[in-house]
């Protein structure tokens, strides 16, 4: 993200007065060279005798340790341009002149470090010290800044001693050796943070990894820890608001938590990856190390805070003078603070969505509605809005079917219920094998030949119904859109077979009407034993899904959330419960779906055809038919006065239906022994699948 920040004039770069630095480009001439030279002509120090050259190269030597070249040291500088930075540094190198004693020589080359370490300093916290290096560089430099100013009080009582006549160059050698380990040690942090551009929480690691490196020298490494914590100071003030309030104070994009503004929780409704809860706000890279492992905490902790304040709830975190973050030394102090502040926000947000917001309802309600926990609003719904549905996709109006939900919800036991107007329907362009096979973030299981997914010819929308539920902020966040699609998934089954299971009702019904034709012997009875096998089996797989399936993992997750410490345990409960029982409704499984809803399609197409050609065969009125006056019964007594040999002869002389009866039990047995291989197989690496098979192998074989 583009962050906008003051910039530094650029005069303020040009104009060496106002940096300090010109002190340093202009040469300064020896006092003593003047008094030691008659016709005043500069001469080479070579030309003194020893104790006249000490003197010469002392009094340079002091303007060397504050970067002022002298007249016989000089100074040879380079300038770099710093890695993706509109800033120059330089880099400097100390000469003596070739003609000075050897022995001075050598002892000037040993402080020579000292000078070229304070340099790089002082032009460290020169360029540091603009806006757009961040808080942490500011409090960088402003620690070598009060690090400076000892050197240079050390640098000026050096001089106080040599104009007293009392510093030798042995001694001014002696007197920097204690500053020249610290000095190195903080020019090696400037050389590597100036050389990558650091920033940030990479200057703090930087500092905290060549703190450990120096775990010899006590100096130094007190040293280092010592900035460290000048320079995390800012730090842990962008993190303590983060924690304690969930805002991020971050002018400089420095903390390693991003905020994407253009994601709105409006958004978990429709968005189907839910990238709200996920990506508003996410970790970057460069975690400062002492924060590594708790860089998740922290996160979700002013997730939590945001939450609540979203929902105009009071977010902040109680705080007291012990709970400030002020350090991150090895009492491990903010380490407690910040599992408060989690603790705290956590437990506040959970119990703020499940006493307010009322989740556990929510889900009750979505339960009895999508997973068909109460269907006795459906049966009434069927019955109505039975001609709609069996509608192509094209000529369904989704407002018809709404408003028959609405009647028949008002007009059962669903009424009581407040949630029932959150409930609205939509129908599905595709197939449900299909539809699963496109949704993301689902894992699908195949086998190595293909699954062919080509949806229906003619589908209707009893293939393509289902309900939807009005989910508000913040529950949104554990019922998500992704959510909601798994449920609508599951209730599609459901959906389907209870279609099903009302179509063979219907069968059944008529054959029960044809018994009292005394028709045992003829293919009608032969064709009561297939709608049985199919009626058992269709029941076996609804009794599957229900009480195998969805009953059981609905029990497991409601004792888990009652158990929960925080909204992302809830999630991830929710998540496991949905995706638990999506894989054990066969709806991961294609191969396996992809038999059973063959075998759906079967007992549809015989409930179709058994109804059509019985009752046209012995003359049966229809069930869905608009009654005359008489009940079942009563039709089925009053067929009775018909000749029982006119009956039987129709039967006989009617083999068409007796051909197709015979194809359709011949098709149902085939496919019904072909599932028992598959799921056999499947059971070893699906046990679950063991109850399904126990329940459905046997069907189709009783007669």
């Amino acid at each position: 993200m583009e962050m906008s920040y003051p910039s530094t004039p650029r005069w303020n770069i040009e104009r060496p007065f106002l940096t300090g630095r010109f002190h340093q480009e202009t040469k300064v001439a020896s006092r003593f060279a003047d008094s030691f030279s008659n016709s005043g002509a500069e001469m080479a120090i070579g030309c003194y005798d020893a104790g006249v050259q000490e003197l010469l190269v002392i009094d340079d030597l002091l303007s060397a340790l504050v970067g002022i070249e002298g007249r016989y040291i000089s100074i040879k500088r380079r300038v770099n341009h710093v890695h993706g930075s509109d800033t120059y540094d330089s880099t400097v190198t100390f000469q003596v002149d070739a003609s000075m004693d050897l022995a001075l020589q050598e002892m000037a080359k040993r402080i020579f470090p000292l000078c070229e370490s304070f340099v790089l300093t002082e032009q460290f916290v020169e360029s540091r010290s603009q806006f757009k290096n961040g808080l942490v560089n500011h409090a960088f430099a402003a620690s070598l800044r009060a690090l400076l100013l000892d050197y240079e009080a050390m640098v000026a009582q050096l001089e106080h001693q040599f104009r007293l006549g009392r510093l030798s160059i042995q001694g001014l050698w002696f007197y920097c050796q204690p500053m020249l380990g610290s000095m190195q040690a903080v020019s090696a942090v400037i050389h590597k943070a100036s050389a990558n551009n650091f920033t940030g929480s990479a200057v703090l690691n930087l500092l905290q990894s060549q703190a450990k490196a120096m775990a010899g020298d006590h100096t130094v490494r007190s040293l280092l820890e010592k900035m460290t914590q000048c320079a995390s100071n800012a730090y842990l003030g962008i993190l303590e608001r983060w924690v304690y309030e969930g805002v991020i104070d971050d002018p400089y994009g420095e903390f390693f938590i991003a905020e994407d503004k253009s994601l709105m929780k409006e958004s978990l409704t429709q968005d189907y990856d839910a990238k709200y809860w996920r990506q508003r706000y996410s970790l970057k890279d460069g975690i400062p190390s002492f924060l590594a492992n708790i860089a998740g905490k922290i996160l979700t902790t002013g997730k939590y805070l945001n939450v609540m304040r979203e929902c105009g709830h009071s977010a902040q975190v109680p705080t007291s003078e012990n709970s400030k973050l002020l350090s991150f030394g090895s009492n491990h102090h903010y380490l407690e603070c910040v599992k408060v502040a989690y603790e705290f926000a956590s437990g506040e947000l959970l119990n703020l969505i499940k006493e307010k917001y009322d989740l556990m309802g929510k889900l009750r309600s979505i339960k009895r509605y999508l997973l068909l926990d109460q269907g006795d609003f459906l049966v009434h719904f069927m019955d109505i809005a039975r001609e709609e549905l069996m509608k192509q996709l094209d000529e369904i109006t989704v407002e018809k079917l709404q408003s028959l939900l609405d009647i028949a919800l008002r007009s059962t036991a669903a009424a009581a219920d407040p949630c029932h107007e959150d409930l609205t329907c939509s129908v599905e362009r595709s197939s449900l094998l299909k539809r699963m096979a496109t949704l993301k973030g689902v894992e699908i299981k195949t086998s190595s030949d293909s699954v062919d997914l080509e949806q229906p010819v003619s589908i209707t929308g009893l293939e393509t119904f289902s309900l939807s539920y009005k989910v508000q902020w913040p529950l949104s966040i554990v019922i998500s859109r992704k959510a909601l699609t798994k449920y609508q998934m599951v209730f599609r089954l459901l959906f389907h077979c209870k279609h099903i299971e009302r179509q063979l009702c219907g069968a059944w019904q008529v054959h029960q009407g044809a018994r009292a034709f005394n028709a045992s012997g003829t293919v009608i009875s032969r064709s009561s034993l297939l709608c049985r096998s199919m009626l058992k089996f269709i029941n076996s797989l609804l009794h599957y899904l229900t009480f195998e399936v969805l009953e059981p993992n609905w029990h497991v997750m409601h004792n888990r959330l009652q158990t929960a410490k925080s909204i992302d345990e809830v999630i991830q409960h929710h998540d496991f419960f949905l995706d638990k029982c999506l894989r054990e409704c066969l709806l991961h499984l294609p191969d396996l779906l992809k038999k059973v809803e063959r075998l759906k399609s079967l007992c549809l197409q015989y409930a179709a055809a058994t109804q059509w050609l019985i009752s046209s065969s012995i003359d049966l009125p229809k069930l869905e038919e608009p009654s005359d006056g008489f009940s079942g019964s009563e039709k089925f007594k009053r067929l009775k006065l018909r000749s029982l040999s006119q009956v039987q002869k129709v039967m006989i002389r009617d083999a068409t239906v007796t051909e197709s009866i015979l194809k359709f039990e011949r098709e149902f047995n085939n496919e019904l022994q072909s599932l028992g291989p598959i799921l056999s197989s499947s059971s070893q690496a699906e046990p679950y699948l063991t109850h399904l098979a126990q329940l459905v192998l046997g069907v189709g074989f009783d007669k």
